[in-house]
């Protein structure tokens, strides 16, 4: 009797060469992933989405009001947290914005491109700690250019004691080297927590089934409700997650434009 598969919820998140794209590039490894397949494809929809709201209609439709609806609320993020300089920043956090989330949706939808099924980029902290890094940099290229070495003033909150001046130093510094890898990992463990959930709720229904009718009763219905219900939740984490990517980028580039 063939041996049952044993259940292996951390398969989804494993990387795999596609086939045909692996090469060596100057002595280099270079492979295309179902990783780098799904950026390419969470990108492309990004640029269709854009496109489609780029016709100036003078009654606009219902493409064009999703787009400038998607604009207006990051505009009104960077408003309300940087103030008018934050006007500029509209199309990196924007870009930002929906990249992740369209990343985050299409990993939940039950879709297959070319044999490989979906994924989602945003569970791998490479891809995450990658944004992450990118919006640092930009915050620190931007604390720098705007304030000099008077950026190191970030670190001692106005009115510090001078005796503590030194420990109050060290301690603002890590916390603010620290926001790359605390950005990245929330993302990060969000996505890959609820999909792991996802599949050994999905497991017990199949076991369940598999059981007879009474083990599915006991244990694959509650299971198969519980997973609609994570379902329902992981397409609210989805979006939250990436307004919260977003928004704590607002506040960081606040830091570095309004220097106290």
């Amino acid at each position: 009797m063939a041996a049952e598969a044993k259940l292996d919820p951390m398969h989804q998140f494993q990387l795999e060469k596609l086939a045909g794209a692996d090469w060596n590039i100057a002595g280099y490894n270079v492979a295309f992933t179902n990783s780098a397949l799904w950026m390419a494809i969470a990108t492309l929809a990004l640029i269709v989405f854009v496109a489609g709201g780029m016709k100036r209609a003078v009654v606009p439709g219902r493409w064009q009001m999703a787009v400038e609806t998607f604009t207006g609320f990051i505009d009104g993020m960077l408003a309300a947290n940087v103030g008018k300089a934050g006007k500029k920043y509209v199309p990196y956090i924007f870009s930002l914005f929906m990249f992740i989330l369209f990343a985050n949706f299409l990993g939940l939808m039950p879709l297959g491109v070319v044999g490989v099924h979906a994924f989602t980029f945003t569970s791998h902290f490479s891809a995450t700690g990658v944004l992450a890094v990118m919006s640092f940099g930009i915050v620190l290229i931007v604390g720098f250019a705007r304030h000099g070495l008077h950026f190191f003033s970030l670190f001692v909150p106005h009115g510090t004691p001078v005796g503590m001046i030194p420990i109050i130093f060290v301690v603002e510094l890590i916390s603010f080297l620290v926001r790359p890898f605390s950005l990245g990992l929330r993302l990060f463990v969000a996505m890959m927590a609820g999909h792991v959930l996802l599949e050994v709720l999905s497991s017990f229904v199949i076991s369940g089934g598999n059981n007879g009718p009474i083990m599915f009763v006991i244990a694959g219905v509650p299971s198969f409700v519980l997973m609609v219900g994570i379902c329902a939740l992981e397409l609210l984490v989805a979006g939250i997650q990436a307004y919260v990517f977003a928004l704590l980028t607002c506040v960081y580039l606040n830091d570095a434009e309004n220097l106290h």
